[in-house]
Parts: C-alpha cells; sequence; structure tokens
C-alpha cells in the first residue's frame, strides 16, 4: 500500500486512561518513569482486560510493573524516564 494511501486511511487508537499526559504525579518528586500499557489478564490488579493505561511510577513501581509483565498481567506500550516533569522517551528498537 502507498504511504499516500496509508495516510488517508483513519488512524484507530485506544482510548488511553489512567493518570493524564500533565497530571500532577509526573511533577511529584519521586516520579521516575511514566508507563502505558494494555492490560492483558481479567485478573489483573492493575486495571481490567483490555484497557490502555498510563501511569506515572517511582522506581519501586516501576520495578512491580515490570513484574507484571513477567507473569503476564500487561504489556508495555511506552516508557519514558521522568526528570522534573520531563519526558524521555526510549528509543524504538531497530531491527538490521
Amino acid at each position: 500500500m502507498s504511504i499516500k494511501k496509508q495516510l488517508k486511511q483513519p488512524r484507530i487508537s485506544k482510548e488511553i486512561t489512567g493518570h493524564d499526559i500533565m497530571d500532577i504525579a509526573r511533577f511529584m518528586e519521586e516520579t521516575r518513569h511514566m508507563v502505558i500499557y494494555d492490560v492483558l489478564e481479567r485478573e489483573c490488579p492493575v486495571g481490567d482486560k483490555g484497557e490502555r493505561i498510563r501511569i506515572y511510577l517511582s522506581d519501586e513501581g516501576y520495578e512491580k510493573a515490570l513484574e507484571s509483565v513477567g507473569r503476564g498481567e500487561m504489556k508495555i506500550i511506552k516508557h519514558a524516564k521522568v526528570r522534573r516533569g520531563n519526558l524521555i522517551y526510549d528509543a524504538p528498537e531497530r531491527t538490521l
């Protein structure tokens, strides 16, 4: 499909719940990470299956999120480090 046709197609994106992009939690001293994740399991303690959620986390909270990923409860879609309220997104992985 040509780029022109791709640009004409409407983009369908999930609604993101949880913290707002400019939530006060983003500017808290202990906040070090922002993640957007999809909830994969019905019995997940961090949301309902099918939801896409944004949340700001401390280092400890981020470790717990990674544990949830390891258990298959959620999938992290996007991660950024947070420094004094600024978001520093991870670089996308490159394939050769």
